[in-house]
């Protein structure tokens, strides 16, 4: 077996973008998924574990209506610039599904949440602090 030595290359291969980029758009999909009354919104930093993105957000909505919502919150945030490549399960609400190459962003209802249990799964992904004060109620 040969192992080729290449450098570390800080640019997502899916969308070009660097990882501070893709951090900044992770935060701003947080930012507007607690700004729309998105319930434990949570930013993993996975890109050391997997290839599939470096950053996932996740939220939780109280049904379905306020899921879509969560996620037409995020689509259509005037902070953020670039839009889903794709965009998976808006029509049921239960869980939505917002890929932007290097962040994808899952929305669930909160029942499907529990079930799936994505922190669960990627436990070991640290996550990210995104304007803590706001979280705990003591913005100003």
């Amino acid at each position: 077996m040969v192992f080729i030595d290449t450098p570390v290359v800080e640019l997502n291969q899916h969308t070009g973008t660097g990882k501070d980029q893709a951090k900044s758009l992770a935060v701003q999909a947080a930012e507007s998924l607690y700004d729309a009354k998105g319930i434990d919104v949570v930013i993993l930093d996975v890109g050391d574990i997997t290839l599939i993105a470096d950053f996932f957000v996740i939220a939780s909505g109280s049904n379905t209506r306020h899921v879509q919502a969560l996620a037409d919150r995020v689509v259509y945030s005037e902070e953020i610039a670039r839009k889903p490549m794709h965009v998976e399960g808006y029509g049921l609400g239960y869980w939505v599904l917002l890929d932007y190459g290097d962040v994808v962003v899952h929305v669930f209802r909160e029942e499907e949440r529990d079930f799936y249990g994505l922190e669960r799964l990627w436990g070991d992904a640290p996550r990210v602090d995104f304007e803590e004060d706001k979280r705990t109620g003591d913005a100003t």
